[in-house]
């Protein structure tokens, strides 16, 4: 399989997670519930689910006032981008 299709794939998958995720810390956070794990938020934006993440975070207004966030997100997609660019210009 084309590796761009598959990194896309990868990436499509993680950020539907991290949508689901960031909604669901939301309404847990609204009903004072066991909450997820800023780690894991963090982890499933920069590891591929940048594009859920910051939908998330936009979509349920869900820590969209921590700085760090906004910074792991938009590293995240940086690199998710420059990997996409690359490996669809080098049709590897």
């Amino acid at each position: 399989m084309n590796p761009f299709l598959l990194f896309a794939a990868f990436c499509g998958a993680a950020s539907l997670v991290a949508l689901i995720l960031y909604g669901v810390d939301k309404r847990r956070a609204q009903k004072r519930q066991w909450r997820i794990r800023e780690s894991v938020l963090l982890g499933v934006a920069f590891l591929g689910g940048a594009v859920g993440a910051l939908l998330g975070m936009n979509l349920f207004r869900h820590k969209t006032k921590h700085w760090y966030f906004w910074a792991v997100a938009l590293l995240g997609l940086a690199w998710q981008v420059a990997l996409a660019v690359f490996l669809g210009y080098k049709g590897i």
